[in-house]
């Protein structure tokens, strides 16, 4: 079953990131990459967003993926979502950075400006579990 999670991560290009600080939740729509073992999910956002100051005090995340837009209508039960915890990090040595801001380009070039604008920053998440809801009752979990 991981293998069927990590695929669904791979597969997948948008999620929701769930921050919280000082018990507020904060959830964020987000372009992201995994790595080829998808043990790392890679963002990037301004250093401005409540999400990024979220994540310097908790580095504790979040990250819902899910196919809704693929069963609509009388296949809606039909639909997986994936809860995806992990520790974030902001990534601070160049060369790495330099790696995510091409990979995220590779997969989402609507985004050359706002990787390039002098204030992104650029997060990876350590995952830690996979929670696979499959329809409305098969769920799967798996620590990594």
């Amino acid at each position: 079953m991981l293998s069927t999670m990590k695929n669904l991560a791979k597969e997948k290009d948008i999620c929701v990131l769930a921050t919280a600080s000082g018990g507020v939740p904060h959830c964020s729509l987000m372009a992201y990459v995994t790595d080829k073992e998808c043990s790392e999910i890679y963002m990037a956002t301004q250093r401005n967003t409540q999400k990024y100051k979220n994540v310097l005090e908790n580095p504790s995340v979040s990250i819902l993926i899910d196919t809704r837009e693929e069963h609509k209508g009388p296949h809606r039960h039909e639909a997986k979502a994936m809860t995806v915890a992990g520790k974030c990090e902001l990534i601070e040595g160049e060369v790495k950075k330099g790696l995510v801001r091409t990979t995220l380009l590779e997969r989402h070039p609507h985004l050359k400006e706002f990787l390039n604008h002098p204030d992104a920053a650029f997060l990876c998440v350590r995952v830690s579990s996979f929670l696979l809801l499959n329809g409305l009752t098969n769920a799967y979990f798996e620590e990594v």
